[in-house]
């Protein structure tokens, strides 16, 4: 992957993630081939932030049922970065 805004799709707004906020860990949705090494480049490079650490995790498409017609939502990926003690991004609105 080159560009970087092609391996953080968006940040991810939920209340767990706000309560990670306080450790110092962000949520992003990535592209799903980004690796880790990847990902916290791209966090760094957009955020001028130290990236200390990087998790991961494959969100499996739920089923869904629209009257007759089975499918699923999509599935995609999740990435839990954390930043050094001190920093912060203004993404999140804290």
């Amino acid at each position: 992957m080159k560009d970087i805004r092609q391996v953080i799709l968006r940040p991810i707004i939920s209340e767990r993630s706000y309560d990670l906020i306080n450790e110092n860990r962000y949520t992003f949705e990535v592209a799903k081939r980004a690796n880790k090494i990847e990902i916290g480049k791209a966090v760094e490079e957009l955020f001028g932030v130290t990236v200390i650490k990087v998790n991961t995790m494959n969100v499996p498409g739920k089923p869904k049922r629209v009257r007759y017609a089975k499918g699923t939502t999509r599935a995609w990926k999740k990435a839990i970065v954390t930043i050094a003690e001190g920093q912060n991004i203004e993404a999140f609105g804290i």
